[in-house]
């Protein structure tokens, strides 16, 4: 394993993501009326963030330089999801739901070891994984004690059971 040449301090961590969309509207729509995010702020008609909690912002959405735009080609660099982590299965499942009964069809449903993720794509295309993660005691480790993740098919049907 690669050492990095400094460590992150203990309490840093990922604060927000900020996408570029073509109809703040719309993504508004999408991450407040689908996913649950609460608009905290406003510029005007060209951005928004949005949090949960009371948080000033997770998710930070503009159209200062992509208004109208579209999605970016496959085989180009981006963001491939922004992962969104829920605190029970059953958090998971009722999330997941909510999303396809909003009509944003699922492209991909994994079994990690460490977690239970589904990927969607939100309305400007961009990746969104929903997941949960397992007990650290459940993670699989190999030998030497190091993280064992994979991607195996995750039988949809039986989480969506789960849903409350």
């Amino acid at each position: 394993m690669t050492q990095p040449a400094a460590a992150l301090a203990p309490s840093a961590r990922i604060g927000h993501v900020h996408l570029k969309v073509a109809d703040l509207e719309r993504a508004i729509a999408f991450y407040a009326d689908v996913l649950g995010f609460e608009v905290q702020a406003r510029l005007g008609s060209e951005a928004a963030f949005l949090g949960a909690d009371g948080y000033h912002h997770h998710i930070g959405l503009n159209t200062w330089r992509s208004k109208g735009g579209t999605p970016a080609p496959e085989g180009h660099t981006g963001l491939f999801h922004t992962a969104l982590l829920y605190a029970s299965r059953a958090d998971l499942a009722t999330a997941v739901k909510r999303v396809i009964d909003a009509g944003f069809p699922v492209v991909g449903a994994s079994d990690h070891g460490v977690s239970e993720a589904i990927y969607f794509n939100d309305p400007d295309g961009n990746g969104v994984e929903l997941y949960c993660d397992r007990d650290p005691a459940e993670w699989p480790r190999h030998e030497d004690g190091s993280l064992q993740m994979y991607s195996r098919p995750l039988p949809l049907e039986q989480l969506l059971s789960e849903a409350r």
